[in-house]
Formats: C-alpha cells, sequence, structure tokens
C-alpha cells in the first residue's frame, strides 16, 4: 500500500473510468494537499467531468484507487462520500428550479456532517442571497445560481469540494466575484478541487494545477513552473510539454 503523507487529503492512484466504449480517464494520479485549490484543466472531452464524478462515487473506475486521508473509498457509494466530508457542485448547477433558493440550500444538509457552515455563514458570505430567499431558483441569473449551487455543497460541511466547471456561461465579472469567495473557504480549513476550462483563472487561484487531454495527463505542478506555451501545448496536445517539474 502506498504512502500518503499527513497534508494529502487526497490521493488518486491510476485511475481508469470507462464511459461507454471511451475510456474516458487512463492511468490518471495525482494528490490534493489539506487546505488548497487543485484545479483541474482541459479542452472539452478531456475527462474531466468523468474525473470529478468519480471521485463523488458516480462513476466507477476499472482499474485504480481513491484514498481520502489515507483510506481507499473507491468502492464506497455516493451518499456515504458526502457523510465522509466530499461534496460535488456539478457542471450545469442542477438547482431544483421550482424551489426557493432557501429550499435548494437544505437539500445540501441531507447527510450533513457537523462543522460551521450553516444558513447564516452562506449568507454572509454572500449578502445578496437572503434578500432573495424566497425567490424561486429558476430566476436567478446564471452566477446566481452557481453561488447557491456552491453554498448548498458547503451546507454538507465537507472537507473537500468540488466544483465542475465552475466558470462555465458566466461572465468574466461574475466569475471574479464568485473566485472572490475562495479566501473564506480556506479559511476555514475546506480543500478545492475545481474544474476549470480558464486557464488564466486556474493559475491565478490554485496552488496546483492538473491538465488532461483525452483522459490522459498532459501536464502536473505549480501553476508558475511552466510558461503559457508549456501550458497552450499541454491543453491542445500541440506538442509532447516538459513534464520535468510536474513528476508524478
Amino acid at each position: 500500500m502506498s504512502q500518503v503523507t499527513r497534508d494529502h487529503l487526497l490521493r488518486i492512484e491510476d485511475l481508469t473510468v470507462n464511459y461507454g466504449q471511451l475510456t474516458a480517464l487512463d492511468g490518471v494520479s495525482f494528490s490534493v494537499e489539506e487546505s488548497s485549490i487543485f484545479a483541474v484543466i482541459g479542452a472539452n472531452g478531456a475527462g474531466k467531468s468523468t474525473l470529478m464524478r468519480t471521485l463523488a462515487g458516480l462513476h466507477k473506475p476499472i482499474k485504480g484507487r481513491i484514498l481520502l486521508d489515507g483510506e481507499d473509498i473507491t468502492s464506497v457509494p455516493p451518499h456515504l462520500r458526502v457523510a465522509r466530508g466530499i461534496a460535488l457542485v456539478p457542471e450545469g448547477r442542477r438547482l431544483f428550479p421550482s424551489l426557493s433558493v432557501e429550499e435548494n440550500l437544505l437539500t445540501g444538509t441531507y447527510r450533513a456532517r457537523k462543522g460551521t457552515w450553516t444558513l447564516a455563514t452562506v449568507y454572509e458570505m454572500f449578502p445578496w442571497m437572503p434578500s432573495r430567499r424566497s425567490q424561486r431558483a429558476s430566476l436567478l441569473s446564471g452566477g446566481e445560481q452557481q453561488a447557491v449551487a456552491i453554498c448548498r455543497a458547503l451546507l454538507s460541511n465537507p472537507r473537500l469540494l468540488l466544483i465542475d466547471e465552475l466558470s462555465l456561461g458566466l461572465a468574466p465579472i461574475v466569475v471574479r466575484s464568485i473566485y472572490s469567495s475562495f479566501g473564506s473557504l480556506l479559511e476555514s480549513g475546506l480543500t478545492v478541487l475545481l474544474v476549470e476550462q480558464d486557464v488564466s483563472q486556474a493559475r491565478s487561484i490554485a496552488s496546483q494545477i492538473h491538465c488532461l487531454l483525452e483522459g490522459k495527463t498532459t501536464l502536473f505542478g505549480g501553476p508558475r513552473d511552466f510558461t503559457a506555451e508549456e501550458i497552450e501545448a499541454a491543453y491542445f496536445g500541440i506538442a509532447k510539454p516538459n513534464l520535468e517539474l510536474g513528476t508524478l
């Protein structure tokens, strides 16, 4: 059994996942340090959403392991992963459109762990939200819906927050506003693993980036360890990137 350092909250080893007849993830491995922001980047079809859904327990790998605090959770079902501290903000937000903002938030308390995140604390993070608590979620803007989806996940009091395609379809000013809230997440001890197509945003906030291309790792390391050209090459598969700084 591999050694997991005390600072690594999450470790995945040689993860391989099929999606229908396709191999969506092919031998992916990395570790995520506790109380950090880890960004997975890559173009459409790179396997990013499959990775997030596999970590949440919604896809079953055909090979490899997922370890949380050194414990193998590869076969643990989704609802028990929530109880162990993993929460997913899915691509497209997936709110209940006919429910109010607060009703959507309260769905996140099912199987919630004990912790500091409550309705009061999430309302404090997004001051516009209390006055809109009775409004139907379908009437919110895309950025507002993303904020509600993040807060819904926070109400399960996770240790690891998975955010799939954070900025997809949102205006840059809205994305910056959501990213500005991440400081308080880290201060609370939360670890964030996010999927982001906007490379500049990922580089600005993450302590580690991991690039996928057709289900395989093409680059891994600190965002300032690589030039923009190296990241572009890894992202689009233009040429083989220099992985010397990104040894797994």
